[in-house]
């Protein structure tokens, strides 16, 4: 394939996760509960991982993976820690 198509490519594809992030960053100022920040920060660590993920295949290596690995599991905790306080203040006697 032509190198400037490549290069083209590439610069497409980081322009969308840009959109996608900035998207994410005001969901995640404007709110307005909990759970819509927590969803945008889940969306926003996505994006991250997608970035490292087609950062690693254009520069052919895979130096960033456990980086990639911890970001994910830092997801996973971050969102079972939010919905298990989200369940805990939804069944607090008012």
């Amino acid at each position: 394939m032509n190198p400037v198509v490549i290069t083209v490519l590439v610069v497409v594809v980081f322009v969308v996760f840009a959109v996608a992030a900035f998207i994410a960053l005001a969901r995640i100022v404007i709110g307005p509960s909990i759970l819509d920040r927590a969803v945008a920060a889940d969306v926003l660590l996505t994006e991250v991982i997608c970035i490292l993920g087609a950062e690693m295949v254009i520069n052919h290596h895979t130096r960033t993976l456990p980086v990639l690995l911890i970001i994910a599991a830092v997801g996973v905790f971050g969102s079972i820690s939010i919905a298990r306080f989200v369940a805990r203040k939804d069944t607090t006697p008012r």
